[in-house]
């Protein structure tokens, strides 16, 4: 599958663990980060091109979406946020702010993109999304990052009858993985065990389990597969072995 698959997000864990298992699989990869420190080692270690952008900022998204180059096979975006607060204190700026990250960002990247997934020669294109598995399960104090990642979903489904047959949109909605973003949920052993207890499969998530369901989801094997939000929870989402 020629093309480049441009990843958003490609210096935290799930972003860097999919462009490593994109590279594995042969493809060209371009980068896309805010910390350009991190985002220059990233790319040499794995020889792929990259660009310093801010999801909140659509100019420097431009910019990198043009710098990814005019063919695009695919396009992740695994920028996110954990906000967990209740809802009493939640603000404006907390809702927001989620919300733009998150959502908006995701559609100013798929906008951006959008002339070079569809002028991807010869086979369909693909997008990524994510979400969480709070978007389906209710959990105290997600009140923010559940809206926003409910959203992201909500649009998932949406481009994908939009943009088919052309170009394939679904969606990874993990439980909680171990990645620098969820450093203060995992930090503490007594409280990654904790959380890890109540999945079926009694682990946290890793930045692999997500990427290994990305990079079929985003390659042509996944060709007969969109509008879909998949998952990767340890069974959180729909088993109970318990009571």
């Amino acid at each position: 599958m020629a093309g480049t698959f441009l990843i958003y997000g490609g210096t935290g864990g799930i972003g860097s663990a999919l462009a490593r298992r994109m590279r594995g699989r042969g493809h060209a990869v371009h980068l896309v980060a805010r910390d350009g420190a991190r985002l220059k080692d990233l790319a040499r270690d794995i020889d792929a091109t990259w660009s310093v952008a801010d999801v909140t900022d659509r100019a420097s998204i431009d910019a990198a979406a043009a710098e990814a180059g005019p063919d695009l096979a695919g396009l992740a975006y695994c920028v996110g946020s954990i906000n967990l607060k209740p809802v009493a204190r939640l603000t404006d700026a907390d809702f927001t702010r989620d919300f733009e990250v998150n959502a908006l960002g995701a559609v100013r990247a798929i906008q951006s993109s959008l002339p070079a997934l569809k002028a991807h020669g010869g086979t369909t294109s693909s997008i990524l999304l994510v979400s969480s598995v709070a978007v389906a399960q209710g959990f105290s104090a997600h009140a923010s990052i559940a809206m926003a990642k409910g959203a992201v979903e909500g649009l998932t489904v949406a481009l994908a009858a939009e943009l088919a047959p052309r170009i394939r949109v679904n969606c990874i909605a993990p439980s909680l993985t171990r990645t620098p973003l969820a450093a203060a949920l995992t930090g503490s052993d007594q409280m990654a065990n904790a959380i890890a207890a109540l999945h079926p499969l009694p682990r946290l998530g890793e930045p692999d389990d997500v990427a290994a369901l990305g990079a079929l989801l985003l390659d042509a094997e996944a060709g007969w597969i969109t509008g879909q939000i998949i998952g990767v929870d340890g069974g959180r989402s729909t088993l109970r072995t318990k009571g």
